[in-house]
């Protein structure tokens, strides 16, 4: 039997979706199950909207996630004179014909095509299309996939569709197919979307090889939000860049997008995607659509960082600090305390941020991440003393040992002056010094911020009780 081969074929023309994501990780999987090869194509015939930045956004993202490949990529806009040669063989076999454009309809776009250019035997010409004619004889496609069983399309529902546009150019499907014929692809791995055109893939693929026999085909479940409506860019969150960047971890994206339509037989959720290579299957995928369920990759992404050793958690959030331009080193006697709060890693240099100074001229509320809000509900907890508080508890800083035992000592103090407890006291504290109500514990956070900064920020806030 020959080695399986299987395909992803994006193409560069926007953001890397999560289903394409999906769409690799089965491929590569099966790929790596059978022993077969792993490749990359990129369909860049759309030049009006191909894009450099794109087609770096592919690669970046395959290794990302750790999707090797086994062979050089193909460029689909190589094969073009391949693609045109196909096409006029089929023209002139009869079984492709030229078409003259469809008038425009009142919304400025083509009329449907009605067949009225089948039997004209027009020549080729500038501007005619090239179309494949579709058997008339009663017959069908049945697609044979492994998700979806043989569903079977009847050859009058499918239009004689374009070959080759009327400047000439190839379109997508023909090219799909000589390049998969070109490629010796054994297993179309793709999404459910695709399988409308399946039909259309088939007959271009007996007309141009009838004696190849047509690839395994495996149309992967739908992604849906919990609405459970498609995932669309203008509504949901799709782009797999934009998950890297708010800082979900690779092993994490790639075990979450694994469970998008598979699961292994024991049913369990957490695992490391090599150590499931052997136990996946395309015969296992479901057929209903799968909920991109971001709250579970949440969970997944947090318990993950918490499971990370302190060198492996520091090392995973520095991208986040150097791109911010911040100076991780100052901010690393918190990190272990950070680490058990974040469910991103994106949300790390926010949770420290107010350990980084501004100079002395700059306002008080423009030092740290000043949340208006939240400082307004730690006053009224604090009650009518909440100045007299501050004022104490700057005072008792000043002169304190600087550990966060005494720190907290201070507080704890200043709170049974004004007859509160610790937890309501320390609320207008720590929105002073850090400028929000939630955050690393307060105590070891002012300790590291340092004795002349914190008094200065606790003095400032109080100012704006008592001007």
């Amino acid at each position: 039997m020959p080695t399986p081969r299987l395909r992803i074929a994006p193409s560069p023309t926007g953001l890397f979706h999560v289903g394409t994501a999906r769409s690799s990780l089965f491929n590569w999987l099966e790929a790596r199950r059978t022993g077969g090869a792993f490749l990359v194509r990129i369909e860049d015939t759309d030049t009006e909207r191909n894009s450099t930045e794109a087609t770096d956004g592919i690669f970046r993202s395959l290794e990302w996630l750790g999707l090797d490949w086994d062979e050089e990529p193909v460029f689909q806009s190589h094969n073009r004179e391949r693609h045109v040669a196909a096409a006029l063989a089929l023209a002139e076999a009869g079984l492709a014909y030229w078409s003259d454009p469809m008038p425009l309809a009142s919304d400025g776009k083509p009329e449907p095509y009605d067949g009225r250019d089948r039997d004209r035997d027009l020549d080729r010409v500038d501007g005619r299309a090239l179309r494949f004619r579709t058997p008339r004889d009663g017959g069908e496609e049945v697609v044979h996939d492994l998700v979806r069983g043989d569903p079977v399309f009847s050859h009058d529902t499918i239009e004689d569709f374009g070959l080759l546009r009327g400047n000439g150019e190839p379109l997508f499907l023909l090219g799909n197919v000589v390049d998969d014929l070109d490629q010796r692809i054994s297993h179309v791995v793709r999404g459910e979307d695709h399988l409308p055109n399946t039909p259309k893939y088939q007959l271009i693929w007996r007309a141009v090889a009838p004696d190849v026999p047509l690839p395994t085909f495996a149309h992967l479940p739908l992604l849906v939000n919990e609405q459970r409506k498609k995932l669309s860019k203008r509504r949901d969150k799709v782009a797999l860049s934009q998950f890297q960047a708010d800082g979900y971890l690779a092993e994490v994206m790639v075990n979450f997008l694994c469970l998008l339509g598979w699961s292994p037989p024991d049913g369990r959720e957490r695992f490391v995607i090599k150590d499931v290579v052997s136990e996946f299957s395309l015969a296992d995928v479901i057929s209903s659509p799968a909920f991109f369920d971001v709250k579970k990759l949440d969970a997944f992404n947090s318990d993950t960082i918490r499971e990370l050793g302190p060198a492996a958690f520091t090392d995973a959030a520095a991208p986040f600090f150097s791109d911010r331009g911040l100076d991780l080193t100052v901010a690393e006697p918190l990190l272990s305390e950070v680490q058990t709060r974040v469910v991103r890693l994106a949300e790390v240099p926010a949770m420290v941020d107010f350990l980084y100074e501004k100079p002395a001229d700059v306002p008080y509320e423009d030092r740290c991440l000043w949340v208006p809000a939240d400082w307004d509900k730690a006053v009224r907890q604090a009650g009518d003393g909440a100045a007299a508080l501050l004022g104490a508890v700057a005072d008792g800083w000043s002169a304190c040992d600087w550990s966060a035992a005494a720190v907290r000592a201070v507080v704890e103090a200043a709170g049974e002056v004004a007859g509160i407890n610790l937890k309501k006291a320390q609320a207008p504290v720590r929105v002073a010094v850090t400028g929000r109500a939630v955050g690393p514990p307060l105590f070891e956070s002012v300790v590291v911020l340092g004795r002349d900064e914190a008094v200065d920020r606790v003095r400032a806030a109080r100012a704006r009780l008592v001007p």
